[in-house]
This record gives structure tokens, C-alpha cells and sequence, in this order.
């Protein structure tokens, strides 16, 4: 009989083992074995997890040599064929392990270990071996049949229906488990003393209820669970566990959805996007439509299509604080047909939602950056809204961006990705206007509403005015009109915290973190200073540490000091704050949502997470404190952010029937990114953004590549990010630029310093080969020393 061979990539990120592993696959567990399964394997000394991504009945080693793949993690595979493909082809698009590919596409709930139970309903059908492991719940550990050898039995009856496997997590997810109680016989009669038992057994005949959980009963009868228990007893009741989802939390009632009719310029849209869907085109579509235009509609309309077409579709979104109101809407519009996965979930509702895609229960999926990797096995649309969105780029290995994971899903599946955007980037806009993508466009809000006009408020003739307040005269008159109206704000500053940084004004000090070559945040609550980059904390210091001085000071400003003043300036104004810090704790954002949204207060003061996306109908005033923040960043795309930025956050204003206005403060009214976002110019931000990006031989006009070499040493990551940049001159093309190596804007994170290279290239035949040769150099010489690379093939940031 010929051995049943499986490939098995190793779970361990390694350069040595980054390749498939030939393992025997036992008689007993040949049923079980698919690609996509994960097993527990022996390698070396240790038993280690793995993925079988392939079988065969072929091994060119010696098959007296071949270990035994030991037990299976999961009875289904939990990645599809086409997973594990995508997870070949983003091991080479982000030069990372494989194993690292394929892990990102479960979520963490199922990275843990795991406890297989089985649970038998007939155990007199059973050999004795295994009716002699049952506990009197009828269960058996699945370890505890491996040991025995019944796993063949097993499978005969999982084929039957007699038995089925509960996989339970070791860690915070698990599958939430409620006690029903089964109706038996309720003509039996009670004693008379038995009064809260026999008001149950009224409420069972009157309703002539055949089940129900303590919820149901106590909606009608005042019981506590030993009352339901003694009718067990009796043989009334019998009680048995079931398995039900979490329920997410939602911002509102989600039964009654709104029947939008599109406009003309929409529907033309729409019919572009359906007869890609109908003839099972792999075209992506760049969206351009501004603030208001009624995107989320025409995705929520070419979803019905897919569906409608039998197939399945992914919705992403930027940002967690999106999510919540983007999924109310598919709701209403789908029902249960929606899965929500995003990083706000916990461990078990990321579990939930995602088993209900793999079991095929749900056919749309909205969530974040990683519900790109939602195991559908037809998928038929995919939308990433705010395609600009730099949050769409993992920063960590792997690194991918989701739209090319997006539109390489599409090719396999034949079907469309919608890229959406008020302000597009400037490279996907630029393929549009080459025909690399096909360019829809929204050049009107759906409403017929004209954008709110913007005012650029120069901060420098406040101050020559003596207006030191973070708050120009015009900013607060404005405010006060919109609150005697009993209208609504939003103020935007992108920043958390309460000041920058913390100084001594006697030496000049910095309070500076030990771990990082930054300034410490300060945060009124807790009176502490933080990191934002290692998570170091201290508390608020007395006195200078460097010269003992008392003269500390806080400079800069954050949310909580903008919120501060606030209080001062508007005592009746009610305040809410939305950043990092205030959304910390689950469902945070759902909460300051739903009460902006029920009008519980005047006042929505928030960081880059309320700039897009939010739509309040009472919202008519938009003001926006420094627009400089990321103005001057030692980025290529500063001036890029800038405007996605000042332009989404004023397309907040005015969506409804009221007039909406735009307040936007600087000390750089002149510059060409916030005379263009004034008027809500696109193209003409476009224009000029290409013509600075081509003189200085940036994206689209030119490729980068950024390489970071770290070290605890700092001479030790200058001698080895020198050698990097001669061994890249050496072995890329004459036409190739090689810049640095220089220090890293933040020069130091978690003990560690950082030195970079940036690569600069029109076409580079040989820049996949010499980037794998030099990761092999590092990984098999250089980090015996210390020395860690990581390479960005397609930076979303140089800073």
C-alpha cells in the first residue's frame, strides 16, 4: 500500500526551514489530511505546529527515513487552496518566511493551542474502548482517541452524525455556551407548595414552549436558575448546552433601512461596476467621488449584485472608528448575511465572526485591513473605501498593502475591486489617468448640496494680534454661533495627549525615553508621561532631572489640552473626545458615536480617526487647529497627507440640509496642499503634487525600496548599514540609486538604533534576487552579531 506523503511548511520563521517538510501521514489520520489543515509534527528535539499545503504519494527522500505527522490541529482545513497560493506569492511581494504569510490569514483566536472534545449522542453503538473513555456527559477528549487508536472509528461515525468535535481554544476564545431548557412532560403534576415551579408550567402550557434559556422565562416569569433546576429533577425540564454567537455591539437600530434612489452620474457608475460582476472581469475601478457623493450606496448596490450573482463580498474600511457606522448600514441593508472583523473585537468575537465565514453562513464581510484574507472560496466584489489610506499598509512582516492583496484575490476569483476615495492617492490616481485602472468619478455630493466653503485662518497674524489661544477670534465666534443654534462641531487635531513634550526652561531639557530617542508625551490622566512608540511610562517629574531646576514646563499641543481649553472658553458646551487614548477600552468607539449621533453633546473633538467616513447630519461646523501638524514631516508625502486630511475632515460639514463651513488654522495659508484643499481641488492638487513628485524623482515617476538596519550599538548599525549600501551598489544596475545610509528620523526605538537606505529605481531586473541574497547574508552572518534588516519593498512612509 503507497504512504500517503504531506507537505508541511514548518511554523518556525527561520531561513533554514523556509521551504516544505515531506512528513508520512499515518493510516489513522489519512481522512483528515487536506492542504489548508494544520498538524503538530516533530521537528528536531520539539513537537511543533505546521500547514499542509500539499499531498502526494511521492517523496524523493527515503521513506523509511520520513517522520509521522503526530495529531491534527483542526478535522477542516482552515485555509482554502487559493489562501495558500496568495500565501506563496506574498512571501515573494514582501520578502518574508511563508509561514508568516499563512499565519496572518487566521486570526489570533486560532493561533492558540487547542482542545479537541468529541460528542457522541448514541454510546451504545460504540466498540467498548471507546465507550469506556465517555464521561457521563457522553464527551472524550480527542487526544485520549489518538492514544487509544480510534480515530478510524471516530471518522465513521462524525460520518453518521453520531458523534461531532467541539474545538475549544486555551485561551479567551472559546465558543460562548448558553443552558436551554427542553421541554419533557409538563402535565406532571406539583405540590401545591411549588408555587414558582408551577407558574414556569403555566408559562410552558400557555405558550406551549418546546425550549427556552432563563432570558426567555424571565421576561415573563420572575424564576432563578435552582427553581428551573429542581424541574429537571422532576423530569420536567431536561437541560443541555448550546453554542451561540457574540453579538456587536451596534450604534443603532438596524431593522428599517433607508431606500436610497441613486442620481443619474451613480447609476452610470454602478452599471460600469455590475458588467465587470455579470462577465467576470478582474478590472479594478478607481472611484474618485467627492465627500457627500454617495459611494457608500453604490457599494452597498454592487454588493446586491454579487449576491445576487451567488457570489460573496469584502468591504474594508481604514479605520476602527469607520466600522461601526459602515457596518449599521450593511446591516440594515443584509441583515445577518454580515461578519465584522476589525482589531476592536475581542479574541472571542474575532472567533465568531470568522468561523461564520468559514462555515459559509455569512456572504459579506466589512471590517479592516486584515478581513482581506476572509476565507471565502467565491469571492465575487472587493471595496476598499478611503483607498489613500496609508492604515491599508502592514507595517510589520509581512508587509503588505490590502489593495494588492485585494487585486490579487480578484484576478483568481475573475471579479472587480472598487478603490474608493474622495482623495485618491496620487500613484492609484495616476494609473487611472494611464489606464491601468479604469477612473469612475462623483464629481457632485448626492444631495445636490454644494461643498461647505473653507477658511484658511493665517495663525501668524492672530499672534501679531495677541491671540495667543490655540483658538483664532474667527474659530470662536464661529463656535458660539453653531451652539446657539444648538447645532453641531467637530474640532480636529491630529494629535493625542496633552502636550508634545515636557521642558526645563532654566537648561532646555527634554524629558526624553530611556528605550527611544524621543521626547515623552505628557497625558493629564494619571499625570503621567508616555512613549507612543514603546509604551515606556513615568510620572510627570518635579524637577529637571539634568539640572534639578523646578521650572518644568509643558509645551505643544495635544487633545486633552485643546479639551481643556474648551471648558474654558465654551463652559456650556458638551464635550466628547475621540483619539487613541478615550477609545482604549472595547466598544469606546460605538459609545462616542452613538452619542454624538443622539446628540448628547455639541462638540466632537478627535484625532485623524474622526476625519473621514463620520456622517452627522447636524454637524455644520468644522474647524481644524493646525493644519501644519503633518505639513512639514520629512516625508515625500507630507504635502499629500496634508490634503487627504483637510479635505475629508471638511467634507464632514454640511451633509444634510444644513449649510456646513470649514475653519482651517496655519502658519502656511499660502502653501499649494491648503489652497487646494480650500477649494476642494483635487485635480488641481494632483497637478502640482506630480510636478514636485517628477523634479525630485518620487512615485508614480519612480520606485523606492526602504531598508532599516537596527543594533543595539550605535557604531555597530553605522559600520553595518555602510556595508549594506556598498554591497546594494555593488550588486544593483549603474541606473539604480543607492541613498544613505543615514540615521532614522526617530534614531532610536526599544534599545535599538536605527540607520536606513533608501533604494531609488525606474526598472531593476535584478532588485528581487539582490535583496533575497542580501537577507540570506544577514540572516545566516550578520545577526550572529545583532544586526537585524527588514526591507520595505513599497514604503508607505520614509519617515
Amino acid at each position: 500500500m503507497a504512504l500517503v506523503i504531506a507537505q508541511v511548511i514548518v511554523d518556525v520563521s527561520t531561513a533554514a526551514i523556509d521551504r516544505p517538510f515531506d512528513y508520512h501521514v499515518p493510516a489513522q489520520l489519512e481522512s483528515f489530511i487536506h492542504p489548508g489543515i494544520r498538524v503538530h509534527i516533530p521537528f528536531g528535539p520539539r513537537k511543533v505546529q505546521g500547514f499542509v499545503i500539499s499531498t502526494s504519494d511521492e517523496t524523493e527522500l527515503d521513506e523509511k527515513k520520513l517522520k509521522p505527522i503526530e495529531s491534527v490541529v483542526d478535522i477542516e482545513p482552515v485555509l482554502t487552496a487559493e489562501m495558500l497560493e496568495l500565501g506563496k506569492w506574498l512571501k515573494d511581494d514582501t520578502l518574508c518566511f511563508y509561514n508568516d504569510t499563512l499565519q496572518v490569514m487566521i486570526p489570533a483566536a486560532l493561533r492558540a493551542n487547542y482542545t479537541k472534545l468529541v460528542k457522541v449522542e448514541n454510546a451504545s453503538v460504540l466498540s467498548e474502548p471507546f465507550q469506556n473513555l465517555l464521561s457521563k456527559d457522553l464527551e472524550v477528549d480527542f487526544a485520549s482517541l489518538e492514544k487509544q487508536h480510534l480515530i478510524q472509528e471516530l471518522k465513521v461515525h462524525l460520518d453518521t452524525g453520531n458523534a461531532t468535535i467541539e474545538t475549544r481554544i486555551r485561551q479567551k476564545a472559546k465558543p460562548k455556551l448558553q443552558t436551554v431548557y427542553h421541554v419533557i412532560d409538563a402535565s406532571i403534576e406539583l405540590s401545591g407548595q411549588a408555587k414558582k415551579q408551577q407558574q414556569v408550567v403555566d408559562w410552558i402550557l400557555e405558550t406551549n414552549s418546546k425550549s427556552f434559556t432563563i432570558v426567555d422565562i424571565q421576561k415573563h416569569v420572575q424564576v432563578a436558575t435552582p427553581v428551573l433546576d429542581a424541574l429537571v429533577e422532576k423530569k420536567i425540564l431536561k437541560k443541555s448546552k448550546q453554542e451561540v454567537y457574540r453579538e456587536i455591539e451596534l450604534l443603532a437600530d438596524t431593522s428599517i433601512d433607508k431606500v436610497v434612489t441613486l442620481t443619474e452620474a451613480q447609476k452610470e457608475v454602478l452599471e460600469t461596476i455590475n458588467r465587470a460582476q455579470q462577465n467576470q472581469k478582474s478590472e479594478t475601478f478607481l472611484l474618485h467621488g467627492i465627500t457627500g457623493s454617495g459611494k457608500t450606496e453604490i457599494y452597498l448596490h454592487a454588493i446586491e449584485e454579487a449576491l445576487a450573482l451567488g457570489k460573496e463580498a469584502i468591504m474594508l474600511v481604514p479605520e476602527i472608528a469607520l466600522t461601526p457606522q459602515m457596518v449599521t448600514r450593511f446591516k440594515m441593508r443584509f441583515g445577518n448575511q454580515v461578519a465584522v472583523m476589525h482589531s476592536g473585537l475581542s479574541v472571542g468575537e474575532k472567533y465568531d465572526e470568522w468561523r461564520k465565514i468559514h462555515r459559509r453562513e455569512v456572504r459579506v464581510v466589512v471590517g479592516a485591513r486584515s478581513a482581506i484574507f476572509a476565507p471565502f472560496e467565491n469571492v465575487g466584489l472587493l471595496i476598499l473605501d478611503e483607498e489613500h489610506e496609508s492604515s491599508y499598509k502592514q507595517e510589520d512582516s509581512p508587509r503588505y498593502h490590502a489593495r494588492e492583496v485585494a487585486k490579487w484575490r480578484a484576478q483568481f476569483a475573475n471579479c472587480p475591486v472598487i478603490l474608493g476615495s474622495a482623495t485618491p492617492s496620487i500613484e492609484s490616481y495616476a494609473r487611472a489617468k494611464k489606464g491601468v485602472y479604469i477612473l469612475l468619478e462623483l464629481p457632485s455630493r448626492a444631495n445636490a448640496k454644494a461643498l461647505p466653503p473653507v477658511d484658511l485662518i493665517d495663525m501668524r497674524e492672530q499672534l501679531k494680534g495677541g491671540n495667543r489661544s490655540m483658538f483664532s477670534m474667527e474659530l470662536i465666534d464661529a463656535i458660539r454661533d453653531r451652539l446657539a443654534k444648538k447645532e453641531q462641531i467637530v474640532l480636529f487635531l491630529n494629535k493625542r495627549g496633552f502636550s508634545s513634550f515636557v521642558l526645563c526652561r532654566d537648561c532646555g531639557t527634554t524629558v526624553q525615553c530611556p528605550n527611544c530617542d524621543i521626547s515623552l508625551t505628557y497625558h493629564r490622566m494619571g499625570e503621567a508621561l508616555r512613549c507612543h512608540y514603546c509604551g515606556y511610562e513615568e510620572l510627570v517629574p518635579t524637577q529637571c532631572p539634568h539640572c534639578e531646576s523646578e521650572h518644568i514646563r509643558f509645551f505643544g499641543t495635544g487633545t486633552q489640552k485643546v479639551e481643556e481649553e474648551i471648558t474654558k472658553l465654551f463652559p456650556e458646551a458638551r464635550t466628547l473626545r475621540m483619539d487613541v487614548d478615550t477609545t482604549r477600552t472595547k466598544g469606546a468607539h460605538e459609545r462616542i458615536l452613538h452619542h454624538f449621533g443622539q446628540r448628547q453633546a455639541d462638540i466632537l473633538l478627535g484625532t485623524q480617526m474622526i476625519a473621514k467616513g463620520l456622517d452627522f447630519p447636524e454637524v455644520t461646523l468644522v474647524g481644524v487647529l493646525n493644519a501644519d501638524t503633518s505639513l512639514h514631516l520629512a516625508d515625500f508625502r507630507a504635502a499629500e497627507k496634508t490634503f487627504q486630511l483637510i479635505t475629508q475632515v471638511s467634507g464632514r460639514a454640511g451633509r444634510h440640509e444644513k449649510k456646513g463651513h470649514v475653519i482651517v488654522q496655519t502658519y502656511d495659508p499660502e502653501h499649494y496642499a491648503l489652497v487646494n484643499a480650500q477649494t476642494h481641488d483635487y485635480l488641481g492638487f494632483y497637478t502640482q503634487e506630480m510636478q514636485m513628485r517628477k523634479a525630485y524623482q518620487y512615485p508614480p515617476f519612480y520606485y523606492l525600496t526602504h531598508i532599516q538596519i537596527s543594533h543595539p550599538e550605535v557604531i555597530t548599525t553605522a559600520d553595518y548599514a555602510g556595508k549594506t549600501a556598498e554591497w546594494l551598489r555593488e550588486n544593483l544596475s549603474q541606473s539604480t540609486a543607492v541613498i544613505g545610509p543615514t540615521a532614522s528620523a526617530i534614531s532610536r526605538i526599544q534599545e535599538r538604533y536605527r540607520y536606513q537606505c533608501m533604494i531609488k529605481y525606474k526598472r531593476e531586473p535584478n532588485l528581487t534576487t539582490a535583496l533575497h541574497q542580501l537577507l540570506k547574508l544577514s540572516r545566516t552572518q550578520w545577526e550572529k552579531q545583532g544586526v537585524r534588516i527588514s526591507i520595505d519593498l513599497h514604503p508607505s512612509t520614509i519617515v
